[in-house]
């Protein structure tokens, strides 16, 4: 195996969606870094209003991002994979520390950052997707002939998966529930895990998803609203029907650069969850296309790191990531386009925030690491729960 350079195409894909980020938080967070920052004015705490207060929030979040992002690029990959077990069980426990008192910080309805005096705060819920990944990548690799296997194989995995399922949704974060799902369900089916059991578990825990969604007011809402977004336009219904608003008023070229309506108070978390509905306002559908495709690029490069990996883990690692900024960019795209319930998701790279950055581009970093890596003449074959030796002959598409 011999070391060559990294994925040039997926990283200039990366870098162009965070500049694209740092653009827009510049654009569509004006009205409320204003509206913050005249209240921090008058509290004292600050001298004047501020049309930037986000964006320069953002781009020091951005400045500490990316040399991690790139370090990781070189960071041992053996490493990685000695610390899965101390990073999983340390995302486990910043987990468990939200509900500790005077530790977990409560914004809207979910207690989601760890918020301490002079410490940043911390989401654990974007720790644990690196963590879980890892830490399955090991697990399934020592497991690789017992994956398809109900006792030793599913059932486990199931337990695993139960475990940070369950410590997600007691705070609630439905939105993080479903996309390390889709990340762990991905990697189990690369693994070689049944198919028949994966439909059967995903249909298992809609039964118990229900009674759960229609115990909290704010989720029925949620699905209220998406099931008939003109129902209660002006209250469970309002950022869904404004984020079509956004997206209908943007056209086909858009209205132009800044001059986005619905970011003035309209659209609820403008710079984090909507910023694409305001990005799509102000750039219109030619343009906003080349975002989406951007994801896509980021699905198909991923992917073939994946499958041109050197070892197991390597493998299940990059389609851990990739299906982790894959799903939760389509799921982002589809909550701001009315066809799936409000989630909270930010879209990576690319939404304000200092948590989802800073791992998106360790995450982003370490699938590139992995892309340095090919076998030299021969590899050995990575299909689907099975084992085999290497082989001098040419390399086969999977």
């Amino acid at each position: 195996m011999k070391s060559q350079s990294f994925d040039k195409v997926l990283a200039i894909v990366i870098l162009c969606l965070v500049v694209f980020g740092i653009i827009m938080v510049s654009s569509v967070s004006v009205y409320q870094s204003y509206q913050l920052t005249s209240d921090m004015a008058r509290k004292g705490l600050t001298e004047a209003a501020s049309n930037s207060f986000y964006l320069w929030r953002h781009l020091y979040r951005v400045v500490i991002a990316l040399p991690l992002g790139a370090i990781a690029i070189y960071f041992p990959l053996v490493l990685w994979k000695r610390s899965a077990l101390p990073l999983f069980i340390l995302s486990i426990l910043l987990l468990i520390a939200l509900f500790l008192p005077g530790i977990g910080a409560n914004y809207g309805t979910s207690t989601s950052w760890i918020d301490l005096p002079f410490l940043p705060s911390v989401q654990p819920a974007e720790i644990i997707k690196l963590g879980l990944i890892f830490y399955l990548a090991v697990w399934m690799e020592k497991r690789q002939e017992l994956v398809r296997s109900f006792h030793y194989g599913f059932i486990p995995f199931t337990v695993l998966l139960s475990l940070v399922v369950v410590l997600l949704a007691m705070q609630p974060d439905f939105g993080s529930v479903l996309v390390i799902s889709l990340i762990a369900v991905s990697m189990f089916f690369a693994a070689g895990g049944g198919i028949f059991h994966i439909f059967g578990g995903a249909l298992l825990a809609s039964l118990f998803a229900y009674p759960i969604i229609m115990s909290k007011e704010y989720l029925r809402n949620r699905f209220i609203a998406f099931l008939n977004p003109d129902i209660d336009p002006l209250n469970i219904g309002f950022q869904i029907k404004q984020a079509l608003i956004a997206i209908g008023s943007g056209g086909i070229f858009g209205v132009g650069f800044g001059k986005s309506i619905q970011k003035f108070g309209y659209l609820p978390e403008v710079q984090g969850d909507t910023i694409f509905a305001a990005a799509a306002e102000e750039l219109g559908f030619i343009r906003i296309a080349f975002i989406v495709l951007a994801y896509l690029i980021i699905a198909w490069r991923g992917y073939r790191i994946a499958r041109n990996a050197s070892d197991r883990f390597s493998m299940l690692v990059a389609v851990g990531i990739t299906s982790w900024f894959t799903f939760q960019a389509l799921i982002n795209f589809a909550v701001n386009l009315a066809l799936l319930p409000l989630t909270g998701l930010t879209l990576p790279f690319v939404s304000y925030g200092g948590s989802s950055l800073i791992v998106n581009l360790i995450g982003a970093g370490i699938l590139l690491n992995i892309s340095r890596y090919v076998p030299q003449e021969t590899r050995p074959s990575l299909r689907r729960g099975v084992r085999r030796p290497y082989y001098s002959e040419p390399r086969r598409r999977l």
